[in-house]
């Protein structure tokens, strides 16, 4: 069966290309229409099989990767794709995302997640952002911090809709606390706070019968869930900087039942 040749839909001076890889032909032309319009070089593939053949003719600077593909996956495509192209800033796309979902894509490469249907907006700014951003050399490279945060200990960055989150353990933080810095695909920095409600505590203790104090390494994935899903639903950094996890759901009861600290 002959590969199937992509398609180049745009040719300016700009040298920086973009390769959209997506099975639905009006998500195709939406992201076209919108990422051409920036000056970029833009090249249109259906689906993993296309994406691949024709990556040595792309050389992509930027790919925006569709989490699902009919045949090979998006995590599976972005693992091949780095393995080829180090260099390319993949921006993985979903209807659907999840923290656990961003760190293993992460892990293979990807610069960012942004949200499906995605305004023009959000995927002008994941592009500009990820045009900031070095050319990834290796998993989880370090950001530009305040200084009294980059002296603590780096748990890990996460992308959501341009947003980037540092899971940082700050020095002043209390045990029923978690302080993120929380980067804007603007550029801008804000300190968010996740409090632990002592009622959330309590749940879980009933739950599972056993004690998970809020100061347990459980409790900061439960509240960097919380402020990837904010983030990935309000597509803004909380106008207080502060939210409160009051709840936990079921479907995380049995991993709080075999957590090891």
């Amino acid at each position: 069966m002959p590969q199937r040749a992509l398609q180049s839909v745009t040719d300016p001076a700009e040298p920086f290309r973009v390769l959209v890889i997506d099975d639905d032909p009006g998500v195709r032309d939406y992201m076209e229409a919108l990422v051409s319009r920036q000056g970029y070089r833009v090249f249109l593939a259906a689906d993993a099989e296309q994406a691949l053949s024709g990556l040595d003719d792309t050389r992509p600077d930027i790919v925006t990767l569709d989490v699902v593909l009919p045949g090979m996956d998006g995590l599976e495509t972005l693992r091949r794709i780095k393995e080829r192209r180090s260099d390319a800033r993949v921006i993985m796309s979903t209807a659907y995302a999840s923290i656990e979902l961003a760190v293993d894509a992460m892990k293979l490469g990807a610069t960012d997640f942004v949200r499906k249907p995605m305004t023009p907006e959000i995927l002008r700014n994941a592009v500009a952002a990820a045009l900031s951003k070095p050319s990834p050399s290796r998993e989880f490279a370090a950001t530009a911090l305040p200084a009294e945060v980059s002296a603590a200990p780096l748990i890990r960055i996460i992308t959501m809709n341009g947003f980037t989150i540092l899971d940082s353990e700050v020095a002043r933080q209390e045990p029923n606390e978690r302080r993120f810095i929380v980067k804007s695909p603007t550029g801008g920095e804000h300190e968010v706070l996740v409090q632990i409600d002592e009622e959330a505590v309590g749940y879980v203790e009933r739950m599972t019968r056993r004690q998970l104090p809020a100061n347990n390494s459980f409790w900061t994935t439960q509240a960097q869930r919380l402020l990837g899903d904010y983030l990935w639903q309000e597509g803004k950094v909380p106008p207080t900087r502060k939210l409160t996890l009051k709840d936990v759901d079921r479907d995380e009861l049995p991993i709080a039942a075999r957590w090891q600290s």
